[in-house]
């Protein structure tokens, strides 16, 4: 038996107003510079010269790149959990495939509007580490998805639907990064996830 790869976290967080926009900035200037250069030419030297801060700054925050891909990867899930959360507040709801619907429009956005978004989630499976880190932040996210789908599938144990949220994250998001590859139809890509998500929750509602 291995060890149990380690949960990569920033060494602090800002707790004031300037910290927080220097915290900020560095993230930006990270996402930016991981999708202009992918992530093996990616650099913390790199990052603190484009953010105009010395790289001691930078690593007060962020112990090495892997630790800022995951912390970039948890903004990520964040976002997704916001709009979730806008689309539970709706449920129950006889008319679900219809929410469903917006829900993925709405996330599909995120992805369009900011590609970055994939270059992250490749980033974060390049070590042990931060594919552990990832892991626990879907986790995170799948525990939110599970609350959601409680009141549509009411006859699914709860060991059953935590499988099922994970694997509509799974599949949501390697549709999504799908979507926004060169050359992709994103348009036609959305409305395959959205047709294989509807066909899954309506045979796991059956199957309760």
């Amino acid at each position: 038996m291995g060890e149990t790869p380690e949960i990569l976290e920033p060494r602090r967080r800002p707790t004031q107003e300037r910290s927080q926009k220097k915290f900020d900035r560095l993230l930006q200037v990270s996402r930016e510079l991981l999708l202009e250069v992918g992530f093996e030419s990616f650099t913390c030297e790199e990052v603190a010269h484009r953010a105009e801060v010395p790289i001691g700054t930078l690593y007060q925050f962020f112990a090495n790149k892997y630790v800022i891909v995951c912390e970039l990867n948890r903004v990520d899930a964040l976002a997704v959990r916001e709009e979730l959360a806008t689309f539970a507040a709706q449920i129950p709801s006889l008319d679900w495939p219809k929410l469903l619907d917006r829900l993925v429009d709405h996330v599909a956005k995120l992805w369009r509007d900011d590609q970055s978004r994939r270059a992250v989630w490749h980033a974060v499976q390049s070590t042990p580490a931060t594919r552990a880190t990832a892991a626990l932040t879907e986790r995170e996210l799948a525990a939110d998805v599970a609350s959601v789908l409680a009141p549509l599938t009411p006859g699914t144990p709860r060991d059953r639907r935590r499988i099922i949220a994970e694997v509509i994250l799974h599949v949501s998001f390697s549709m999504l990064n799908f979507s926004i590859r060169d050359g992709q139809e994103h348009r036609e890509a959305v409305i395959e996830l959205k047709r294989l998500l509807s066909a899954y929750l309506v045979q796991a509602e059956g199957a309760g």
